[in-house]
């Protein structure tokens, strides 16, 4: 029997080879393809699963992209520097990120008779309101939040650059700042969701400054920068698409 199997073995073995497979032939069912779990680990760790989970296809393709994905598409998944330090202390306590808006601060049309021409964007930073001024004594008001005590400061710039999702490099006197309440703030960071810049960015002029959106939501409505004028994501995304480059921008 064992012979037999043997010889059968052997004849299909030379059928095979006697017939020439193409390139469709080959490809027509693929293998299942296994990937060993100590290989996957790390990037299934980075989806939030545990080693040895492995994602199907349809379930990848059922999660929907957040409305703030469009930069993180394309961008190099490139990790923030980091300077490793024994104790850094927290950038905001529990209470402050628990801290709920004042609903005054979001987004409404109101009536306005202050400075500044249609089209130009005037900032309130004693009462945190920008104004993106229209025609008719009317204008688009949001919440803001400016710089603390110390950081703030007055002036008319024009928007010089516009930015999605920009990256972060805090200046050396930043850094420093920081090093000394204990807190390591990275080199650079790319732009993303957890970069303090947000989802857009407006540069003025050529300062420092800039109206850009947060990580820190929490923050609109204080004094808690360093001197820019901060919104929340979906306000400064809208405010983006409402105004352009060399648009005047006056902070009272």
């Amino acid at each position: 029997m064992k012979k037999l199997a043997f010889l059968a073995g052997a004849a299909a073995a030379v059928f095979a080879a006697a017939v020439p497979a193409t390139a469709n032939d080959r490809y027509a069912t693929r293998p299942p393809v296994v990937v060993s779990p100590d290989l996957a680990a790390p990037w299934i760790i980075q989806l939030g699963r545990k080693p040895g989970v492995l994602v199907s296809r349809q379930t990848r393709q059922q999660v929907q992209p957040s409305i703030f994905s469009e930069r993180r598409v394309n961008r190099p998944e490139a990790q923030p520097d980091r300077v490793q330090t024994a104790a850094v202390a927290p950038m905001y306590t529990r209470a402050e990120m628990q801290r709920k808006m004042d609903p005054k601060y979001l987004p409404q049309q109101v009536a306005y008779d202050g400075p500044g021409k249609p089209g130009s964007i005037v900032i309130d930073s004693h009462n945190k309101f920008l104004y993106l001024v229209e025609e008719g004594g009317q204008a688009r008001r949001y919440g803001v939040g400016v710089g603390k005590e110390g950081f703030g400061w007055t002036g008319t710039h024009n928007i010089s650059r516009k930015a999605v999702w920009p990256d972060w490099r805090p200046p050396a006197e930043m850094i420093e700042r920081e090093r000394a309440k204990g807190r390591i703030l990275p080199a650079h960071m790319p732009g993303g969701p957890d970069n303090p810049l947000g989802a857009r960015a407006l540069y003025l002029g050529d300062t420092l400054y800039r109206i850009h959106g947060t990580n820190a939501p929490w923050t609109i409505g204080t004094n808690a920068s360093s001197g820019c004028i901060r919104m929340r994501n979906e306000d400064v995304v809208d405010l983006f698409e409402r105004v352009k480059v060399g648009t005047q921008v006056t902070v009272l």
